[in-house]
């Protein structure tokens, strides 16, 4: 069996999507996942990046490009009435899901945070769609607690030291795979492609640079 570490941000539509199809697109394999809770906007600005939804040209591409992935995937989507927003309270309601001293929170947990998000099409961070979340995950701590806050701010160091750029990403055998389009590679990887055993893996990425902007 292999164990896969899902990072992800509820504020981003491709990790929602990626969620709702890692089951079909690992279907027949044996696999667990670890679902690790990471704020998005850290790993944008540590590596000196905008949302796609920040830009306003792409920003249109995007929503119409995860309508059609969502359309051609038959998952339900509905944008949240305000995006970009602040995930802080949802990644915080996950993290205070998890077990004190180590875990991670459950599918379900994250399911009902990530339909919370997109279904629907209502404010994600409206206080009494919030509470009524709350309430349903019942997590053993508060999502307020200062453990609670360092265990984000932790989990997010640990991606960007392994240098995760964006979200989705699943790791799996110190291999990252990111994004919704990732998944098809993924699961060749897992049913052995002899494509990964090779050297094509490593010399893929070693591509060398070559105008820099300052």
């Amino acid at each position: 069996m292999k164990h896969l570490r899902f990072w992800f941000d509820p504020i981003s539509p491709y990790a929602y999507l990626a969620f709702e199809q890692l089951p079909q697109a690992l279907e027949g394999l044996s696999y667990s996942v670890e679902y690790r809770p990471v704020l998005f906007a850290g790993l944008l600005r540590q590596w000196g990046q905008k949302g796609p939804a920040e830009i306003e040209p792409k920003r249109a591409w995007t929503f119409r490009q995860i309508a059609w992935a969502a359309h051609q995937l038959g998952i339900p989507i509905d944008t949240p009435a305000q995006h970009p927003f602040n995930p802080l309270a949802l990644l915080r309601l996950l993290h205070a899901c998890a077990p004190e001293g180590g875990g991670a929170p459950n599918r379900w947990q994250c399911e009902q945070v990530f339909h919370h998000v997109w279904r629907g099409g209502a404010d994600a961070n409206d206080a009494q769609r919030l509470a009524e979340l709350r309430a349903r995950l019942a997590p053993p701590r508060a999502p307020d607690d200062e453990s609670v806050k360092q265990s984000l701010k932790l989990l997010t160091a640990q991606a960007l030291e392994a240098g995760i750029f964006g979200v989705p990403t699943i790791e799996v055998d110190g291999k990252y795979f990111w994004g919704l389009d990732a998944l098809d590679m993924l699961a060749a990887f897992l049913r052995g492609d002899a494509w990964f055993a090779g050297p094509a893996w490593d010399l893929a990425g070693i591509a060398p640079p070559g105008v820099r902007r300052s």
